[in-house]
């Protein structure tokens, strides 16, 4: 049990290291927590975006590089 307490006392530095890792995890959830936040906004507007645009048929179109220009 006393090396419990001494892993915990740190040395005598406890007062500044667990607060150190309290803001250190802190900080590191929130950026969790945004990165999360910002995919579903973004996954939200890519999804409204295809929606909005029209589709079109690939059957009969001849894409760049095909071979099929009149142009030549």
């Amino acid at each position: 049990m006393a090396q419990i307490h001494e892993f915990l006392s740190m040395g005598g530095y406890a007062g500044f290291v667990w607060p150190a890792y309290a803001v250190a995890l802190i900080v590191i959830g929130g950026l969790g927590v945004q990165s999360v936040r910002s995919l579903r906004v973004l996954r939200r507007e890519v999804e409204a975006m295809e929606e909005d645009r029209p589709r079109r048929s690939r059957r009969g179109r001849a894409g760049p590089g095909s071979g099929t220009d009149d142009a030549g």
